[in-house]
């Protein structure tokens, strides 16, 4: 499984347990954003009908129906600058005139 908040690639030995972590980041591997059954397109954001409702997704839960997500490639986060530089110029753009 790869880690929802670092995209670290996880080697599952049984089950991921409770309190497991990321050993990369330090989040908590048994999160709903780690799930098979996450999907942001059903009711509650689980497809298990019988899971209960867990408000913080990405954090630990105690979720029975719990399922490692399959491990998928992510694509790497434009740096912070990037990002901070496309604002600078957003807002230059509806800047007032003096």
């Amino acid at each position: 499984m790869t880690c929802f908040h670092c995209g670290g690639a996880i080697t599952i030995a049984e089950r991921v347990g409770f309190r497991d972590v990321c050993p990369g980041c330090d989040r908590p591997l048994h999160a709903c954003l780690n799930c098979a059954h996450h999907d942001a397109a059903y009711h509650n954001q689980c497809r298990e009908t019988q899971a209960a409702m867990v408000a913080e997704k990405d954090r630990a839960n105690f979720c029975e129906y719990f399922r490692p997500r399959a491990a998928t490639p992510r694509a790497p986060m434009a740096p912070p600058s990037a990002a901070a530089d496309a604002r600078a110029r957003l807002g230059a753009l509806f800047r007032k005139k003096s």
